[in-house]
């Protein structure tokens, strides 16, 4: 009737089920403990002791014969107390080491068609939305036709969103990308076009330079910074391109 709140205080199913049994047992055999809580004969011996260490029951001999009788219910509220005790015994220790923790935070490169494949990777491995300005669907680029497949049925069954901002030629040059991608995608308009574009997602900003409609350079290369802050950063700039943007 309350194994779920017993199981929430720290009891197994097995623990639960035999502790209140007992409160309506009294003293009781192993046999009838293990009849009235339906924990088979084989595992109740282990069940019985861990209750015994739990300080839950008590052991007792009657004609030669082992019973156990349940202790008071109060004794629950002594083991919740007890846990809180060793919990505040470590918390400064814990909350010191909380306050010292410093952001990890890194700049690199990644370069060629291997290093670009990596933060396809990265994308996925940080499994967060991700944001794209002046996105110009270099991802269609041939050598990266193979991979892209598998990286997107991986993007799909995580459920990592895009959001896109594309340059202008998109549009009339690529616009096989935007059946790939799927929704949520603006355009900027066509005088802010450039050869860079930028990826926000995690705590990574990636961003490219000398990229072209549909294609990567022969050697690409991609700066990335690794910083939560920075991240958010710049998803605010992103955000307030894609309100002014309209549908």
């Amino acid at each position: 009737m309350y194994e779920s709140i017993l199981e929430e205080l720290g009891l197994s199913v097995n623990e639960s089920k035999t502790y209140e049994s007992l409160l309506s047992l009294g003293s009781a055999s192993i046999e009838r403990i293990a009849l009235k809580s339906k924990v088979h004969r084989r595992n109740i011996y282990d069940v019985l002791a861990k209750l015994l260490e739990k300080g839950l029951i008590s052991e007792t001999f009657v004609q030669n014969r082992k019973e156990y009788r349940a202790i008071a219910p109060s004794r629950l509220l002594d083991i919740i107390g007890e846990k809180e005790r060793k919990i505040k015994w470590i918390l400064p220790e814990l909350e010191k080491k909380f306050s010292s923790f410093e952001e990890d935070e890194a700049a690199y490169l990644y370069r060629g068609i291997n290093g670009f494949k990596q933060y396809l990777q990265d994308i996925l491995d940080t499994n967060e939305t991700v944001y794209f300005i002046g996105a110009k669907a270099f991802w269609l680029d041939p050598r990266l036709k193979h991979f892209l497949v598998k990286f997107d049925q991986e993007r799909k069954r995580k459920g990592i969103e895009f959001k896109h901002i594309f340059d202008y030629e998109v549009r009339t040059q690529k616009p096989e990308i935007l059946k790939f991608i799927g929704k949520s995608y603006k355009f900027l308009p066509k005088e802010y076009s450039s050869p860079t574009a930028v990826d926000i997602f995690g705590d990574r900003v990636v961003t490219f330079v000398g990229v072209g409609i549909g294609q990567l350079p022969n050697e690409p290369v991609q700066f990335v910074m690794k910083s939560r802050r920075l991240a958010e950063g710049y998803r605010k700039f992103f955000e307030f391109m894609w309100d002014k943007l309209g549908a």
